[in-house]
């Protein structure tokens, strides 16, 4: 296996002058981070364990990579996370020191450790001595957190193997080389915005382009000026095509910015090399209206904190709105009946189970949940629910937990609803949930977000709409209207606290 960042082991000439990472008007090159992160690994070698303030700033980039470099295990941390989560987490991981910017406030419960501070400004291409070597590749590179349906996160073990075959999967499926340019307004603290929007490039020896918060106009000005891909959630691709959507000006003269804009992120997304989204199912009514307006398709892909990357579309393959593609390569992937029977077939529908060089090596301090989360012969239960079709395309019905609805003897995928809901008219976001029924065992239960609020479309008309779409027993027998669906910081939609509301 190749080094994992080989191109910040000794770039030299033109390949340290490489642009790699951009936030905002603050770019380091590959020389410049090589430096940065070799004099911060050398400060950090005996720390052991270290936590990382993970901002959406360069200062995050270069702690993760000296870390990487050190061989030293990260344990992001999300700014956000409340005092209860961050106070388990730190008792969990232990870490010895906490890598952040010079302007970041820590809250308390990081005060008991020793800051190292890392400041982007400072740094300059001057060579440095300390170089440790690779670590093993079963030696942990990072501890990402996730939260459980019951109990505290979890701190999944993601070694330096599970990350480059996931990315090396991903340069084969996608075509992903060094001359790529990622945009991309992810949290850097998770897989989708840190792995796979930072080391991904970074591995390539390519040029990440961060734009800090979301926006359609930063979209539209990085892809305009040379970026070739694009990596979002669900809810950016939804604001996307909010844009391109947008009803345009009676006649040429006189157009409004709003024609101007849309014009533009049109162009952009059009010249992209590649638009892929993740992190959860992005509607079909957004596949299309992207298509219709750029002739682009988004790709999706499927993954987990726990598995990394389990699927994807392919660059040369058929973009099929709704699936996540085959899986990658090295993954092995199949679909397990509750008491275990391994299903085949288009129309089976069951558990998606995967094993290969991409997953975890376990739960921090949990062997209990590790085991649990594995089948005796090495299969990681994801517990998502989903079918295979033909063509191997996998497609995500959704969460075992939340989005299987089992009523009145039939098994009901959340999303197939969910998407048909979408594409109403009177509709702007929806979410589909089981509630118990004492007749049906479930009865599906929508959760909707009308395009007007001040006149939503009747409860029955969209029950029939459903209905007519798809077939009687699939239709809601109930349906809530709110103002906004809850949603967590990568735009999954928090379906356990709806039924709270």
């Amino acid at each position: 296996m190749t080094l994992l960042l080989s191109a910040l082991q000794s770039p030299t000439g033109p390949a340290a002058r490489r642009e790699a990472v951009r936030f905002g008007a603050l770019s380091l090159t590959y020389g410049e981070l090589a430096a940065a992160s070799t004099a911060l690994a050398a400060r950090i070698a005996d720390a052991g364990r270290v936590a990382v303030w993970a901002t959406p700033t360069p200062e995050t980039v270069i702690a993760v990579v000296a870390a990487l470099r050190a061989g030293v295990p990260t344990v992001p941390l999300n700014p956000r996370t409340g005092e209860a989560e961050l106070a388990h987490i730190l008792a969990d991981s232990e870490p010895t020191a906490v890598l952040a910017g010079p302007d970041d406030e820590l809250p308390p419960a990081l005060e008991k450790l020793r800051r190292v501070t890392v400041d982007a400004r400072a740094a300059s291409e001057a060579p440095e001595e300390y170089g440790p070597g690779e670590a093993p590749a079963e030696a942990p590179a990072l501890i990402v957190y996730t939260s459980g349906t019951t109990g505290p996160p979890k701190g999944a073990v993601l070694p330096r193997r599970a990350i480059a075959a996931s990315l090396d999967a991903l340069e084969e499926a996608w075509g992903w080389t060094g001359d790529d340019v990622l945009v991309h307004a992810l949290p850097l603290f998770h897989v989708h915005g840190l792995i796979l929007g930072v080391l991904g490039p970074l591995r390539r020896g390519g040029t990440l382009r961060h734009l800090g918060k979301f926006s359609t106009e930063g979209v539209a000005r990085e892809l305009g000026s040379g970026g070739t891909m694009l990596f979002g959630v669900p809810t950016m691709y939804h604001r996307l095509a909010e844009v391109l959507d947008a009803p345009a000006s009676d006649g040429e003269r006189d157009a409004p910015t709003g024609d101007a804009e849309r014009d533009e992120l049109a162009g952009a997304l059009a010249g992209a090399r590649l638009l892929v989204s993740g992190s959860a199912a992005l509607p079909v009514h957004d596949h299309e209206r992207i298509a219709a307006a750029t002739g682009r398709r988004v790709i999706e892909r499927y993954g987990m904190t726990e598995t990394l990357m389990n699927t994807g579309i392919r660059a040369d393959g058929v973009p099929r709105p709704g699936t996540v593609g085959p899986p990658l390569a090295g993954v092995e992937l199949r679909l397990v009946e509750e008491d275990g029977t391994v299903l085949e077939g288009p129309e089976a529908v069951g558990e998606i189970q995967v094993r290969g060089p991409n997953l975890f090596t376990g739960y921090l301090n949990r062997p209990d949940a590790t085991a649990a989360a594995h089948t005796a012969d090495g299969w990681f239960r994801t517990g998502d629910v989903g079918t295979v079709d033909e063509d191997g395309y996998v497609t995500i019905v959704g969460r075992k937990a939340t989005d299987l609805i089992k009523s009145g003897g039939y098994k009901i995928g959340a999303g197939e609803i969910e998407n048909v809901l979408l594409g109403h008219p009177g509709v702007r976001e929806a979410a589909v949930t089981g509630e118990e029924d004492p007749d049906l065992g479930e009865r599906v239960v929508a959760w909707v977000v009308a395009a007007d609020p001040d006149s939503p479309p009747p409860a029955e008309e969209l029950a029939d709409h459903v209905a007519d779409q798809l077939a009687p027993h699939k239709r809601p027998r109930t349906v809530h209207f709110l103002d906004a669906l809850p949603r967590n910081d990568l735009g999954k939609i928090m379906k356990r606290s709806l039924h709270a509301r």
